[in-house]
C-alpha cells in the first residue's frame, strides 16, 4: 500500500471510527511476507484496511490489535517481535517486527440541541463537519429521523446521538457538563422548562442559547424568575441566539450559532 494510500484511508478511519489501531512491519529478518513499512488498519471488528502480509501473520497482528483496543486503560503503543515459526505457526522461519500505535479519536467538543425542527436539520451538517459530538433531543420521532445518516455524513455514525423524550426536560442531566446547549423546540412553552432545569444547575456546561426575537427573551426570563431561577442566572444566556449576521433561513441561523458557539469556545472562558 502506498504512503498517500494509507493516509487516505487514516483519515477515513479517523472519520468513521472512535478507536482503531495501525500495525506497521517495522523489521524483519530472514523470509517476512512483507517489506518494512507496510501498514495494517484494525478497529474494534477487526480488519480494516491495508497489510503486513496476510496469512497467520496477519491473522496473529489482527487479533492483538482487537485485545489491545478491548482494554481501555492499555499503553497507546506496543511492539511485538514474533518467530514466524514458533510464534505464528508459519512454515518460513524468519522474524517479524510489528509496532502497534492506538488511535483514540475524541470529539472534545460537545453539542447538545434540544428540538430537531429546521435550525436544528442545518446546525447538525454544520456540526458534523466539525470535530465534536452532537447530541439531539426531540419529542417527536419523525423528526430525529430527518438528520443526517451516516451516508450523508460518515462521523454521523460516532458522533451523532439522538434521544426521543416525551419530556425533554429529563435528558439534561444526561448531558456531559462541558456541553454547550442549544434550546431549538417548537416554541416558548417547551423551551422555558428546559432552559429552567439547565439554569438551576449551578457551574454546568459552557454555553446556552435559545432561539428567538428579543421579545422572546423578554418573556423567557420573566418566566423563568416565576419557576425560581434567580434573576442573576436568568441572563445566563444567549436569546436571541447567533451572531448578528445573516439573514432568517435556517442555514444562515446555524452559521451564525455555530460561529457564536466557537467565539464563546475560543475565547477560553467559561459561559457559567
Amino acid at each position: 500500500m502506498s504512503f498517500d494510500r494509507f493516509l487516505a484511508e487514516f483519515e477515513a478511519a479517523r472519520a468513521n471510527h472512535q478507536r482503531f489501531v495501525v500495525v506497521t512491519l517495522v523489521g524483519s529478518r530472514g523470509s517476512a511476507p512483507q517489506e518494512p513499512g507496510a501498514r495494517l488498519i484494525v478497529t474494534d471488528q477487526g480488519y480494516l484496511s491495508g497489510t503486513v502480509g496476510g496469512g497467520k501473520l496477519e491473522a496473529a497482528a489482527i487479533t492483538a490489535a482487537v485485545e489491545m483496543l478491548a482494554v481501555e486503560d492499555s499503553p497507546p503503543t506496543k511492539f511485538h517481535e514474533w518467530n514466524l515459526q514458533t510464534d505464528i505457526g508459519m512454515s518460513c522461519g524468519g522474524i517479524a517486527n510489528l509496532f502497534f500505535e492506538r488511535h483514540q479519536v475524541e470529539a472534545k467538543w460537545k453539542v447538545a440541541i434540544f428540538g430537531a425542527g429546521h435550525v436544528s436539520q442545518e446546525l447538525v451538517r454544520v456540526l458534523l463537519r466539525l470535530e465534536c459530538s452532537v447530541t439531539v433531543i426531540d419529542s417527536r420521532e419523525e423528526w430525529l429521523a430527518k438528520l443526517p445518516s451516516a451516508l450523508e455524513f460518515p462521523r454521523a455514525a460516532r458522533h451523532l446521538k439522538t434521544i426521543l423524550r416525551a419530556d425533554m426536560t429529563t435528558a439534561v442531566a444526561e448531558l456531559h457538563p462541558d456541553s454547550y446547549v442549544i434550546a431549538a423546540t417548537m416554541g416558548h412553552g417547551t423551551d422555558q422548562p428546559i432552559l429552567a432545569e439547565i439554569l438551576k444547575r449551578e457551574g454546568e456546561f459552557s454555553y446556552l442559547g435559545a432561539i428567538g426575537s428579543d421579545v422572546k427573551a423578554a418573556k423567557l426570563r420573566k418566566g423563568l424568575l416565576e419557576l425560581g431561577v434567580s434573576a442573576a442566572r436568568t441572563e445566563r444566556f444567549f436569546c436571541p441566539i447567533g451572531e448578528p449576521f445573516g439573514d432568517n433561513t435556517p442555514a444562515e441561523i446555524a452559521i451564525s450559532i455555530v460561529s457564536q458557539m466557537m467565539r464563546v469556545r475560543d475565547s477560553s472562558r467559561s459561559f457559567n
